[in-house]
């Protein structure tokens, strides 16, 4: 790949670590902003939750905004509302505005997590894609066992106020670095981009219904079933909606889900991701009660499972884009699966290097088939479409991780104890990747070896 797309590649991927490693951080603070504010545990999850919910809320936005004002003015948008609500939650004065703070840095994150994959897709050009989901992946494997890691030495060292004012810095010089480095973007038709009212409408409060409701399931129980069934049925509505469309084009096109391989693409993303999320959860449960390890050391010694999947997405990305996603996704599957299975074996006494090496097969494996898959589902959206591809694959992705949340926390509090319930955690792991093997076959064959043109000149245009 030539410096120009690089660059372009480092700066977007530096604005996209912040709504991971922001949000992943914020977690282990809970119970100090709770004692901190003087309120419950509940109350305060509610910074969490709400930027959880404004991300979800913002992307079918960001869907139609893309082809609207352009990726690199959106992008700038994004980081802008970022970091305003990075520096009004670390300077917030209350519970409230730490909530009202952290909704702000959502819709931020909500521009910016699914512009990332907008952007790079249309950077890269479909025979680039493998390696730049590869290289993409470097951080969405980094960022959530680093996240926990920084936010416990922050707190070790700093206010709590510095787990967001730290964003502040890091997103003006994204900001900076993306006027100078991202390319403008070609002019739109006006007639392409007429805002669909009743789909956002629609379809914005419906996936953020179904989110907040498993999200919030294992701590309210039954009162989650209106939100759940709210959301259901909004989505139905605009399923509905949108295939009667005409002079309006709908935010999400029905007829992505026609290609089978973009289907097979978004299971295997989101079943992998659900995988994925059991193991980041449960491993440091399993080392803070089985060892006795502080959430420092729990998040250390999680390390691993990121590392593997830092090391193979790269890899796997740049050989798909030659050999094709199947061979690659299958193996890596398989070492996924394995381990999962060596997990089910680990017990109190086991000696701490075995889930260690189990972490780090299994990042490895996750990470081959993640790339590919990335890639494969690229090089069969057509350029139209990339924007909403990408933005499916997110909510999907957020949608996965509000249910991994409710199944795992289901799966441990129904164990009779915590090695009951951390070998429970795998089991359900393994089904998932048990899945993703079945599917994989159904992904597109060997891409065509057709050169794709330099970032240069006006074909660099996002």
């Amino acid at each position: 790949m030539d410096p120009r797309l690089l660059a372009v590649i480092a700066v977007i991927l530096l604005g996209g670590l912040l709504g991971i490693l922001n949000s992943t951080m914020a977690a282990v603070a809970t119970g100090t902003l709770a004692t901190v504010f003087g309120t419950s545990l509940s109350t305060v999850g509610w910074a969490s939750t709400g930027f959880l919910l404004a991300v979800t809320a913002t992307i079918p936005f960001t869907t139609w905004a893309v082809d609207r004002f352009g990726g690199k003015r959106l992008w700038l948008a994004g980081l802008v509302v970022f970091v305003a609500g990075s520096l009004a939650a670390g300077l917030a004065w209350n519970v409230g505005s730490l909530i009202v703070f952290r909704a702000a840095q959502g819709v931020g994150a909500g521009i910016l997590d699914p512009l990332v994959l907008i952007l790079l897709a249309r950077a890269a050009g479909p025979h680039r894609a493998g390696r730049v989901m590869g290289l993409m992946g470097v951080v969405l494997s980094l960022g959530p066992v680093l996240g926990p890691v920084a936010g416990g030495a922050v707190l070790n060292a700093l206010s709590w106020r510095w787990m967001f004012l730290l964003s502040v810095p890091v997103g003006v010089l994204a900001y900076l670095l993306a006027r100078r480095v991202v390319p403008a973007d070609q002019p739109v038709e006006q007639a392409r981009t007429r805002l669909d009212v009743l789909g956002l409408a629609l379809l914005a409060p419906g996936f953020a219904a179904l989110v907040l409701a498993l999200s919030q399931s294992a701590e309210q129980g039954g009162r989650m079933v209106l939100p759940l069934v709210a959301g259901a049925a909004l989505l139905a509505g605009y399923a509905v909606h949108a295939l009667r469309a005409r002079e309006t084009p709908p935010l999400i096109e029905p007829r992505l889900f026609a290609g089978r391989g973009f289907i097979a693409g978004v299971t295997i993303m989101g079943l992998g991701g659900l995988a994925n999320f059991a193991t980041l959860f449960a491993l440091p449960l399993y080392y803070q009660q089985a060892h006795g390890h502080g959430v420092l050391a729990a998040g250390l010694l999680m390390a691993p499972a990121g590392l593997g999947g830092a090391i193979a997405m790269p890899l796997a990305g740049r050989l798909s884009d030659r050999l094709g996603a199947r061979g690659l996704a299958a193996a890596g599957a398989i070492l996924a699966g394995l381990s999962a299975l060596a997990f089910t074996r680990i017990g109190a006494g086991t000696a701490e290097v075995w889930p260690a090496l189990a972490a780090l097969a299994i990042g490895l494996g996750m990470g081959c088939f993640s790339a590919p898959t990335m890639g494969s589902l690229y090089r069969s959206l057509p350029g139209p479409l990339v924007a909403q591809g990408s933005s499916v694959l997110y909510m999907l992705n957020q949608l996965g991780a509000a249910l991994g949340v409710a199944l795992v926390t289901l799966v441990l509090q129904t164990a009779g104890d915590p090695i009951t319930g951390f070998h429970g955690v795998f089991w359900l792991a393994l089904a998932m990747i048990a899945i993703v093997l079945a599917v994989i076959p159904l992904l597109p064959g060997r891409p065509s070896t057709a050169p794709e043109p330099a970032l240069t000149g006006k074909k660099a245009s996002l």
